[in-house]
């Protein structure tokens, strides 16, 4: 079998290629290898385009639990719905490489990534994208376009470009880019937070990371296009039709609806926009077009094409958007705070027509969510989590709500990477909850606004509010107009969804995607500044928000953290777990051990609770061990009581030492009140019942 070979010397990677190997069947494949790291990339193509207004692409990220030599976790022994890591990835490649594809590609196409082998080293989400870019380049595809992805690091003031693993986590940046030689094609990133001062990147820092990484990108495309180039397969015959099936439709409607459709235009909410197009469409149809021969499709289709016209064609010519603001205002913002009274925490919070409800609830490190993928050696347990739920009636759909998708788990990570280097307490479990309730542009960043006052709502402490703007981009030849907190016609008929989170003082996340071959460098520097002066505005108003918040005092959930001798906390546990069985049935608490270094974490609903078993804990420790050489079971006498719990009393015994007296012996049952029955200095009669670890149990002698 003859194969073809190429090796790539890129910035602190690697990639080994081989074409003509596997796969031979599909449109364009190859097999991908960096380190111990390979990884199948393959292309396969329908050879019937859709009669649909969308590009039919797909794209399938997956992990093989052998690529580690592990079975696949859970009671079914077999890969099944990809996990979260699988689908944010997925979405990454989607979203670069979808900019790529010519207009009017019609054909359903289908990328496919499978992780063979995984040396715990290589950054998969960089080599997917480029394995996957690249046999993409090499199919038979007519159209071929070189995609590079790159990671930036920072450590100390260095920019450092794909760091390995254990250099991310000395990173003050994560950033994530790919692009096409100069132009950028998709951006990620967040703050890690590795200095606890400064957990923001300034708009500066950033755009000199992305000048690093542009640099990069553009100097490895020029690589892959001179090493593939050759090997590229004969392209198919097909064609991208992007004119219109009916052109005198359109003319029709240029000449008779403009003004309609302008009115329609001004109905802000998206159900309301497209219920009047379609009254115009049906009009048209009854009125003229049926006797045209007109389909009901096709004179819809000619009304968005001309909607979209007039939206760009104002923005750009006239400095006018859809809803009458200026390129850089906001709209109206209300917040209300602690708005459901048994949440923990809660925000309702509305710009414009997008409106966020979101819950914050606390919990202890049994609630952490387990995380099992290939770079992790273990299950990591994740403490704050973030979920965003788009329901359809927040767009006028009736849809059944079911599993979060690509789309919902997406802007869930975005939220969760603003915000999570905010958050000064790191002990406790946190999760988050979007509900978007309405939308019309920016629910992601609703979320993030919303989610950084329902910490705050929840007694949690952060370091400073978090706001998020979704940005939008307008170009039309050498015109182009950038605009601040799009609404979802923006977002629909625009060019670009720029989203940035961050505090007064810097950036914390950010996200970029495009419907251009790329943008440019000078436009995504006016976008970050511009961004800059929304999220001041909008801070002001959240700070004011945060400053009238109540806390839910009552049902906020309490945590005691201290540490005991480790050699200790087999008492704690008790014969058989009884002890630790009771306190957390009597405190009514959640108890975490460290076996380790004596940690003990405690954690409920009720403060006096926890605070009864941090107590309990720290009285049971103090308990001096006794010789039981000196005793024998059966033994009776008379002692004094030293101390009194509420599980029991400890009781002097003649020969040194203590007992415990359960409650149990007095037969009234566990709601039975000790002190107020027996109090420390009493001598009371017993016997001994039992000799274990230095410890004697004893019962009560009724006089």
């Amino acid at each position: 079998m003859r194969v073809n070979v190429i090796e790539l010397h890129l910035e602190n990677l690697v990639e080994k290629y081989t074409l003509d190997f596997v796969a031979k069947q599909s449109a364009g494949a190859l097999w991908y290898q960096n380190g111990g790291t390979v990884i199948l990339a393959s292309v396969a193509v329908d050879n019937k385009p859709v009669q649909e207004d969308f590009l039919p692409l797909t794209v399938q990220y997956i992990e093989k639990s052998y690529a580690v030599g592990k079975f696949p976790g859970g009671f079914i022994k077999r890969e099944g719905k990809p996990g979260e890591f699988e689908t944010l990835t997925s979405r990454i490649i989607d979203r670069s490489l979808r900019p790529i594809f010519p207009k009017g590609y019609a054909y359903p196409t289908q990328i496919t990534i499978m992780v063979l082998s995984y040396d715990r080293k290589s950054d998969l989400q960089v080599c997917a994208l480029n394995a996957a870019a690249n046999a993409l380049y090499v199919s038979n595809l007519p159209f071929s376009q070189a995609v590079c992805a790159i990671r930036v690091g920072k450590i100390q003031d260095r920019f450092v470009f794909n760091p390995t693993a254990e250099e991310l986590t000395q990173s003050s940046l994560d950033l994530y880019v790919s692009g096409s030689n100069d132009d950028l094609l998709m951006i990620e990133m967040c703050s890690l937070g590795a200095n606890a001062q400064t957990n923001e990147i300034s708009e500066e820092d950033l755009l000199e990371g992305l000048d690093f990484a542009k640099r990069a990108i553009s100097k490895a495309c020029l690589e892959y296009e001179k090493a593939f180039s050759p090997h590229k397969k004969i392209p198919l015959e097909m064609e991208f039709d992007v004119s219109s099936k009916n052109p005198e439709i359109g003319v029709y409607v240029r000449e008779n609806f403009s003004q309609e459709i302008l009115v329609a235009i001004a109905q802000m909410a998206k159900s309301e926009r497209n219920s009047g197009l379609k009254k115009i469409a049906d009009y048209i149809l009854k009125t003229f077009g049926e006797s045209q021969g007109w389909d009901f499709k096709d004179i819809l289709s000619a009304l968005e094409s001309h909607k979209k016209e007039m939206v760009r064609s104002q923005i750009i010519f006239q400095g006018i958007r859809s809803d009458g603001r200026g390129y850089e205002d906001i709209r109206p913002i209300d917040i209300q705070t602690n708005v459901l009274p048994f949440a923990h925490g809660s925000v309702l919070f509305t710009r414009g027509q997008t409106q966020a409800l979101v819950a914050s609830t606390i919990g202890s490190e049994n609630d952490a969510q387990i995380q099992e993928c290939l770079n992790s050696r273990g299950l990591a347990k994740e403490k704050f989590m973030f979920h965003y739920n788009f329901p359809g009636f927040s767009v006028g759909d009736a849809s059944i709500i079911s599993s979060p998708s690509r789309r919902e788990l997406g802007h869930g990570n975005l939220a969760k990477r603003a915000l999570e280097t905010s958050i000064a307490e790191k002990t406790k479990t946190i999760r988050l909850v979007s509900e978007i309730l309405e939308s019309n542009g920016s629910s992601s960043m609703a979320s993030v606004c919303g989610g950084s006052l329902a910490l705050c709502a929840s007694g949690i402490e952060v370091r400073t509010l978090i706001a998020g703007i979704a940005m939008g981009l307008v170009v039309e030849g050498d015109k182009y107009a950038v605009l601040s907190d799009i609404n979802g016609l923006e977002d629909h008929d625009g060019d670009m969804d720029f989203k940035v989170a961050g505090s007064i003082n810097g950036i914390t996340a950010m996200q970029m995607d495009t419907k251009l071959k790329g943008v440019s460098f000078e436009i995504l520097k006016e976008c970050l500044y511009q961004a800059k002066k929304a999220r001041k505005h909008i801070l002001q108003i959240m700070q004011k928000a945060r400053d009238e918040i109540v806390l839910n005092t009552d049902i906020l959930p309490s945590m005691q953290i201290f540490n005991i001798h480790p050699g200790k906390i087999v008492e704690v546990i008790g014969q058989g777990g009884k002890v630790i069985k009771e306190i957390i049935d009597r405190f009514k608490v959640s108890i975490d051990l460290d076996r380790e270094n004596g940690e003990v974490r405690i954690s409920g609903n009720d403060h006096n609770g926890v605070m009864g078993a941090k107590h309990f804990i720290l009285d049971l420790i103090e308990v001096q061990k006794t010789d039981l050489s000196k005793y024998e079971i059966g033994e009776i006498f008379e002692g004094e009581v030293k101390k009194v719990l509420d599980f029991g009393a400890f009781v002097g015994l003649p020969k040194g030492g203590d007992g415990l007296l359960h409650i149990n012996r007095f037969g009234k049952g566990k709601d039975y009140d000790l002190k107020v029955h027996i109090h420390e200095g009493d001598r009371i009669k017993c016997q001994i019942l039992g000799l274990n670890k230095g410890k004697i149990e004893l019962d009560l002698i009724k006089e």
